[in-house]
């Protein structure tokens, strides 16, 4: 990626962080020099200058921006480091604030049938990766999750699943015996084994036809399954919980295929 593109990204990357695109703009100026004057920073960002001043008012405020009093005055950006930090700290400020402010409201029409079996889809991999993570920490039989997709193998992930107790059966599949390994290392309370699913593998699968990324069943009763697209390598799931009958009898059977019985607690 050549500068002018890294420019722009962390333009765009700040302004989906709250800043507007002049604030922005003259933020990634100022990482560019030592110290900058209205003009200068004008002249290499192409914001006018009189909404310079207000864009340097602004980054002062949250602690991006230091001003010299000079004539004419001078501006410099807090070091990077400093400046994600303070961004990231602003950032999660406001997933709290969220968070604390749709916690207290009120649901209107709740339903108490809690029996129903229903399967919903869901799309992107951190949203994908969060449901995944929140089902295995609610865990408090055995977990079985089948990886097919070794980039999904993600430290996050990694740690939470070291974080499983003692008590909570955790059998890991994988779809090489390499991956096996690696899940072995990184996760080593795990039961790991490869899985004989062929299916799974791909071998006959052409490029138009979408990988599996993971299979994940939680004390029999939720069950998350997804795919990888093959042109946008976008990860898509479908997901439910409630189904204490058959369907997850053959399917974690299924999953378990390459688990030697012996080593199978629900053999």
């Amino acid at each position: 990626m050549d500068s002018d593109a890294n420019v722009e990204e962390a333009i765009e990357v700040l302004q989906q962080l709250g800043l507007k695109e002049y604030e922005a703009r003259c933020f990634v100026g100022l990482t560019r020099l030592d110290t900058g004057t209205a003009k200068k920073l004008s002249d290499l960002t192409e914001v006018p200058r009189t909404r310079v001043y207000d864009a340097i008012r602004v980054l002062e405020a949250q602690g991006l921006v230091e001003i010299q009093h000079s004539s004419p005055q001078q501006f410099r950006a807090v070091s990077l480091d400093e400046a994600t930090e303070t961004l990231r700290d602003q950032y999660e400020d406001r997933v709290d604030r969220l968070h604390d402010a749709l916690d207290t409201v009120e649901v209107v029409n709740k339903d108490d049938d809690s029996s129903v079996q229903e399967v919903w889809a869901m799309a992107g991999q951190d949203a994908i990766e969060n449901r995944t993570e929140q089902l295995i920490e609610t865990a408090t039989e055995e977990i079985v999750l089948v990886i097919g997709d070794e980039s999904l193998l993600t430290e996050n992930l990694v740690g939470t699943l070291n974080e499983v107790g003692n008590d909570v059966e955790l059998l890991i599949g994988t779809l090489t015996p390499s991956l096996q390994e690696n899940i072995h290392a990184a996760v080593p309370d795990a039961t790991t084994f490869v899985s004989g699913l062929e299916w799974l593998h791909g071998e006959n699968a052409t490029e138009d036809d979408a990988a599996i990324g993971r299979l994940l069943l939680v004390d029999r009763e939720s069950i998350l399954v997804s795919s990888i697209m093959p042109d946008s390598k976008e990860e898509q799931a479908i997901f439910g919980e409630g189904f204490g009958n058959g369907l997850v009898v053959i399917a974690r059977r299924l999953m378990a295929q390459g688990l030697i019985p012996v080593r199978d607690p629900a053999s």
